[in-house]
């Protein structure tokens, strides 16, 4: 069975943040928004995060590709 268009949404929100606060601590993230859209099987995910680090460019872009890797292993297990 395939997964519902708000556990997709869910799971690449929290991978999204997962990724985020594995590399920084809460206090140190001035403001996170992790927007996700899933409609007509096309997943969108924009990242914006502010943090006082030349690498938040890069790690925002890495938090984007882990939910859309978390959601792919979603639909990989709903097939098994």
């Amino acid at each position: 069975m395939e997964p519902t268009d708000e556990e997709v949404v869910r799971t690449a929100a929290e991978a999204a943040e997962g990724l985020i606060f594995s590399r920084y601590r809460r206090s140190e993230v001035d403001d996170l928004d992790v927007t996700v859209r899933f409609e007509d099987g096309v997943l969108k995910v924009d990242v914006y995060l502010n943090v006082e680090d030349d690498e938040a460019e890069q790690v925002a872009e890495e938090a984007v590709l882990a939910a859309e890797s978390a959601v792919d292993d979603l639909f990989e297990s709903a097939e098994e």
